[in-house]
C-alpha cells in the first residue's frame, strides 16, 4: 500500500484501485515514512473505505485521538453489526469514535457526564443499550477503563442514528417524544407497563417510527381508514377517548395533526398493551 498522505505515526491515507482515498491504521506504520513510500500489508491493522462526506471529517479525527480509542471503537462497531445485522450509516466511525475517546479522556480527568435520557434509551432501546453495555466491557478488557452506565446509553444513541440515519439532536427529540406519550397512556390507564411483553415491544417501535415522522415533519399520506377506524372507536373506546387526547397534546405542543391512519394504529397500539397489563 503506497502513502498518499500521513495523518500520524500510526494512520495514514492511501488508495485503492478504483483512486478512492481510504485510511490505513496500524501501530507505527508511518514511522519514519514518506508520502509515496510502501507500507507492507501486514503492519495495517484495519483499513477504512467511507463516504467522502465522512472521510475527509475522519481523516481530521483520527490525526488527533489515541490509535487505541480507534481501534476499541471499531471493534465496538463489528459488534453492532454482528449483532444487530442491520446496515449502519458510515458516521457511527466518525460520532462513536470521537465520544468514546472523549469519554475516557473526561473520566481519566475525573470528570464523568450524567446521561438525563438513560432510563428512556435503557426502555426503548434495549437491544443496542445491551450492546452499549457489552462496549463498555470491551474498554475496560482491551484499555483497563471503567466508564459508569450513562457512556452505555450514549453508545446506544449512536447506534440508533446510525440505524435511522439522523442528526443525534433529532434522536433525542424522538425519545422524548416517545417518552410523553408513554406517560400520557400510563397515567390516564393508571399502569405500569411490561417492558417485557411483546405488546409493549410492538408499542415501543411504532411510536419511535411515529415520534420520528412528527419530528422530521415527515409527509404521511391518509388512507381511506374511516370503516375500520369507526370499528376501533366502538371495540377500543377506552383507548380512542385517550389516543384523542394525545392528538391533542401533539397539536397544542408539536402543531402536529395526527392523521385518521395514525389514530387508527395509535389506538390499537393502545388497546393490546394496556390489555395485556390489565390480564398480568
Amino acid at each position: 500500500m503506497e502513502i498518499y498522505k500521513i495523518l500520524n505515526n500510526n494512520v495514514i491515507v492511501s488508495k485503492n484501485e478504483h483512486d478512492k482515498e481510504i485510511i490505513a491504521m496500524g501501530k507505527g506504520i508511518a514511522f519514519k515514512k514518506k508520502v509515496g513510500e510502501h507500507i507492507e500489508d501486514e503492519l495495517i491493522d484495519k483499513v477504512y473505505t467511507l463516504s467522502d462526506e465522512v472521510s475527509s471529517k475522519f481523516q481530521e479525527l483520527a490525526a488527533e485521538i489515541p490509535v487505541e480509542h480507534m481501534k476499541i471503537s471499531d471493534d465496538i462497531i463489528k459488534y453492532v453489526k454482528l449483532k444487530l445485522g442491520k446496515k449502519l450509516n458510515d458516521s457511527i466511525y466518525l460520532s462513536l469514535c470521537d465520544h468514546i475517546s472523549t469519554a475516557i479522556l473526561r473520566h481519566e480527568e475525573g470528570v464523568d457526564v450524567k446521561n438525563v435520557l438513560l432510563w428512556d434509551i435503557k426502555k426503548f432501546y434495549k437491544d443496542e443499550f445491551e450492546i452499549g453495555k457489552h462496549g463498555l466491557e470491551m474498554i475496560k478488557e482491551k484499555l483497563n477503563v471503567q466508564l459508569n452506565e450513562d457512556e452505555a446509553g450514549f453508545i446506544a444513541l449512536h447506534i440508533v442514528n446510525a440505524e435511522m440515519d439522523e442528526k443525534l439532536e433529532t434522536i433525542y427529540e424522538v425519545t422524548k417524544v416517545m417518552q410523553e406519550i408513554l406517560n400520557i397512556v400510563k397515567y390516564f390507564f393508571h399502569i405500569d407497563f411490561d417492558e417485557d411483553s411483546v405488546y409493549f415491544y410492538r408499542f415501543i417501535t411504532h411510536l419511535k417510527f411515529f415520534a420520528h415522522r412528527l419530528i422530521t415533519k415527515s409527509s404521511y399520506q391518509d388512507e381511506q381508514s374511516d370503516d375500520l377506524l369507526d370499528l376501533i372507536k366502538i371495540k377500543y373506546k377506552n383507548a380512542y377517548a385517550y389516543c384523542l387526547k394525545i392528538k391533542q397534546f401533539l397539536k397544542t405542543n408539536y402543531a402536529y395533526d395526527l392523521s385518521q391512519e395514525e389514530t387508527l394504529y395509535l389506538t390499537i397500539h393502545i388497546a393490546r398493551v394496556v390489555y395485556k397489563n390489565e390480564r398480568s
